[in-house]
C-alpha cells in the first residue's frame, strides 16, 4: 500500500461512511471507494461489509488496521520530523479548528511564531461529529472547540474569542426579510442534530428549549456543514451559527437573521491532559497574554 491508500483505509475504518471518509481526506468518495477495492483485490479478502446502509470491518480489516495504525503513526511522525529538519524546526503544534474563522485569529499565530521560532504551527480543519476523537487519538495537539468542554480528560485553556449568534434561513423561508430573529421563534421549526455529539456540548450550540420553554425539535440528522446548507436552502430547517460562519460561508441561496437574544459562543483551546507538553503551554500562554480578540 502507498500511504494515501494506507490514510484512506484507516479513516473510513474509523469513520465507517464513504462520503465522511471523503470529506476529512479532501477526495471525492469515488477515490475512497476505488481505493477500498485495489485493497481487497491485492490481498484478497474483503476488508468492509457494505450494503446501502452500513459498512462495517471485516475480521480482516480489522486485523489490517490494529496492524497500520502504530505503522502509520509512525510513518506520520518521520515525514514530520524531516520536513521541521529542512526548516530548521524541532517541532510542530498541529492545531484543529472546529470553527472556520483561523484568519481572524491570526496574532495567536503570529505571536506563537515570534516567541517561539524553533516550532512550527499547523491549522486543520476537525469536525464537529465526535469533536475530541482527534485528540485522544493524538492526531492534533490542540483542538479550538466552542466552550463549555466538560470531558474528565481534556483540559480547557483561556477564551480565544466569543461570537453573537445568527440563523440561517432559505430565502423563501416565513422568517427571511425580518431584521432579526429571536431564540422563541427555534420552536416553531426544525432544526437539524448530529450523532456523537456529548449532549451537553451540543445544547450549548443549540439549546433543547425556547425561554418559555417549548421544544426546539432537531429533526434531521446531518454529519457535515453542507449537509446544513442543503436542508436550510431547501426550507427543511433552520440553523443557529456563530456570525463568522456567515462572512465565511457567503451563500446566495441563505439569509442570515441575527438572533438578538441569544448569549454569545465562545471558543477556546482543548487538549488531551496527558499528552500536555511545552508547545501546548507556550501557546496557552500567548492566548493568556493576548486575550480575546
Amino acid at each position: 500500500m502507498e500511504l494515501r491508500d494506507i490514510e484512506i483505509f484507516l479513516t473510513l475504518a474509523e469513520e465507517l461512511h464513504f462520503g465522511r471518509t471523503a470529506q476529512r481526506l479532501y477526495v471525492s468518495t469515488a477515490r475512497v471507494s476505488q481505493a477500498i477495492k485495489q485493497q481487497e483485490r491485492s490481498i484478497g479478502v474483503e476488508l468492509f461489509q457494505r450494503d446501502s446502509r452500513n459498512v462495517r470491518l471485516t475480521p480482516a480489516g480489522e486485523q489490517l488496521r490494529k496492524d497500520l495504525v502504530p505503522i502509520h503513526r509512525g510513518l506520520k511522525e518521520s515525514l514530520e520530523r524531516a520536513r521541521m529538519a529542512a526548516q530548521g524546526k524541532t517541532d510542530v503544534l498541529r492545531i484543529g479548528m472546529i470553527p472556520a474563522n483561523a484568519h481572524e485569529l491570526r496574532p495567536y499565530w503570529e505571536t506563537f511564531r515570534t516567541r517561539h521560532p524553533q516550532w512550527g504551527i499547523r491549522l486543520r480543519h476537525a469536525p464537529f461529529v465526535d469533536p475530541f476523537a482527534g485528540l485522544r487519538r493524538g492526531d492534533v495537539d490542540i483542538l479550538v472547540s466552542w466552550l463549555p468542554v466538560l470531558e474528565p480528560d481534556l483540559v480547557t485553556g483561556p477564551t480565544m474569542f466569543a461570537e453573537t449568534r445568527v440563523l440561517a434561513v432559505s430565502l423563501d423561508h416565513e422568517l427571511a426579510g425580518r431584521a432579526s430573529a429571536s431564540l422563541e421563534m427555534l420552536g416553531d421549526f426544525r432544526t437539524t442534530f448530529s450523532e456523537g455529539l456529548p449532549d451537553y456540548w451540543g445544547d450549548t450550540y443549540t439549546p433543547p428549549h425556547t425561554p418559555k420553554g417549548r421544544v426546539i425539535e432537531r429533526g434531521l440528522k446531518v454529519d457535515t456543514i453542507d449537509e446544513i446548507f442543503t436542508l436550510v436552502s431547501n426550507g427543511e430547517v433552520v440553523n443557529p451559527f456563530p456570525v463568522h460562519v456567515s462572512r465565511y460561508w457567503g451563500r446566495p441561496d441563505i439569509e442570515w437573521l441575527p438572533i438578538h437574544d441569544m448569549d454569545p459562543l465562545g471558543y477556546g483551546p482543548v487538549w488531551h491532559g496527558e499528552s500536555e507538553n511545552d508547545l501546548i503551554r507556550a501557546f496557552a500562554q500567548v492566548v493568556r497574554d493576548l486575550g480575546t480578540v
